[in-house]
């Protein structure tokens, strides 16, 4: 990997840093498959907005814990899809980088886990 292109996976795996309000926008490792997220994305900001009329209608309780747990369900497919892309994008780079570079994205990693398992 050349030195240019190596800088650039770095800034593009790393957290946007913030400058005078506005953050930094850069390619992600889920760029390829970014349509296909924001699809998904709106298909559960549709479950959320059945799951009010749920309320609203005064439907019975458990049909509407149900549909919680699908809409859950359907929010952890996309991070566990997020978390994948991160892993096949950023970590494998770093790791080919170096042993030190790829250690501290497995860290971020298993922070990030972590926060999400403490739910």
């Amino acid at each position: 990997m050349t030195t240019v292109a190596t800088a650039y996976l770095a800034e593009e795996c790393s957290p946007p840093m913030a400058a005078h309000g506005t953050s930094q926008r850069s390619t992600r490792g889920y760029a390829s498959g970014k349509e296909d997220y924001l699809a998904r994305l709106r298909k559960i900001e549709g479950q959320v907005r059945g799951l009010q009329k749920m309320i609203e209608d005064d439907r019975w309780c458990p049909e509407v814990v149900t549909q919680v747990a699908s809409a859950i369900r359907a929010l952890q497919e996309v991070a566990v899809g997020l978390l994948n892309d991160h892993l096949q994008h950023c970590v494998m780079a770093a790791a080919r980088r170096s042993d030190a570079d790829g250690q501290v994205r497995l860290d971020e990693v298993a922070a990030t886990i972590r926060q999400v398992v403490r739910l």
